[in-house]
């Protein structure tokens, strides 16, 4: 939802900001397809840098875990066990559950509750990149469907009408999903693109002025 947001924001300002300076249409297609592709190759790299520190992390766990089991086989059976016991389970109850739950998949045991990590859902650089590089890019087609609609002198208006809309809708539906209030949701991500686009359009105004 974050990178939805910052992909209608990012790109819609752009395209205003170039948009304020009385570019033409090909300039600000121009910059809204740049800043869409440049948004996606950065969600993507900044999600398989960050994914992968995960997965480093996580494989530096597992691997120390299974050294331990090697060597300790006993002690690491006592701490699952006292993993249960906390957990609610008495001491008797709790080796039993160790004892098997290790000679099923031992490692697997203690990733999951002595490690919190689940085996079926290890991190995955490469497709949490490309599905931020695709969610970005494809709500960063808003603004860029907006100027492709829009009428020459209402091309501003359009592109932030447009934008805002999307953007409402998506804060409500995340409001809805978190269980907060849609409306109050809705409005905070209004006003805070609102005022990213007003920004951007006085200064491209200002530096059309200054430059033109």
């Amino acid at each position: 939802m974050l990178g939805a947001d910052d992909a209608i924001v990012s790109t819609a300002s752009l395209m205003i900001g170039v948009a304020a300076t009385a570019a033409s249409k090909q300039s600000i297609l121009v910059a809204g397809v740049a800043g869409l592709v440049a948004g996606a190759m950065s969600m993507a790299v900044g999600e398989f840098v960050s994914v992968s520190s995960q997965k480093d992390a996580e494989r530096a766990d597992v691997e120390r875990e299974a050294v331990e089991l090697r060597n300790q086989p006993e002690a690491e059976l006592k701490e699952l066990a006292s993993i249960y016991v906390k957990r609610g389970l008495s001491k008797e109850l709790a080796l039993q559950v160790a004892q098997q739950l290790s000679a099923h998949d031992q490692l697997g045991a203690h990733m999951r509750d002595e490690l919190g990590i689940d085996p079926s859902s290890l991190a995955r650089p490469l497709q949490a990149a490309w599905i931020s590089a695709a969610s970005f890019g494809s709500f960063a087609l808003v603004p860029i469907a907006a100027l492709l609609l829009a009428p020459i002198n209402l091309r501003i208006p359009m592109i932030a009408s447009l934008s805002l809309l999307s953007l409402a809708a998506l804060g409500a539906f995340g409001g809805y999903l978190g269980g907060a209030a849609p409306g109050r949701a809705a409005l905070r991500v209004t006003i805070g693109g609102a005022l990213a686009m007003l920004v951007t359009a006085l200064i491209g105004r200002w530096l059309g002025v200054t430059l033109g």
